[in-house]
């Protein structure tokens, strides 16, 4: 089982900024497509971000699109979620997951098969 650690949560007003990481201990990430999801309690777990297999290839949420930036740190051996122009609705924990899905499957968490315990992002005024 691979530990996958989220870090970079906190509270932040809107129009603000955080950046997540997510940081591997047993595999390499480059290896494999890293994905950002986001959870309310009582609601299913939404997909946010990935980038692709050995590759710079992104695909984000259309909520998000714009405003969020995923991106490999190979040196550390990180994915990081830049979240900018933060609103209220991005109130969620935040977990990073991997695996090898098909493009057409990329969305989905039954694809993933380690999971971070996530981080918590508040967007409050």
């Amino acid at each position: 089982v691979q530990q996958l650690l989220e870090s970079g949560g906190g509270s932040v007003q809107p129009g603000g900024s955080l950046r997540l990481s997510c940081a591997a201990s047993e595999r390499t990430l480059r290896d494999y497509t890293v994905a950002w999801f986001r959870q309310v309690p009582g609601k299913e777990r939404e997909f946010v971000a990935a980038v692709r297999a050995q590759s710079s290839n992104t695909v984000y949420t259309e909520s998000v699109k714009g405003r969020f930036t995923i991106s490999r740190d190979n040196a550390q051996n990180t994915v990081d979620l830049q979240m900018n122009s933060l609103e209220f609705d991005d109130t969620a924990n935040y977990s990073c997951a991997i695996g090898r899905p098909i493009l057409a499957a990329l969305r989905l968490p039954s694809m993933y098969y380690y999971w971070g315990q996530g981080t918590q992002v508040i967007v409050s005024s």
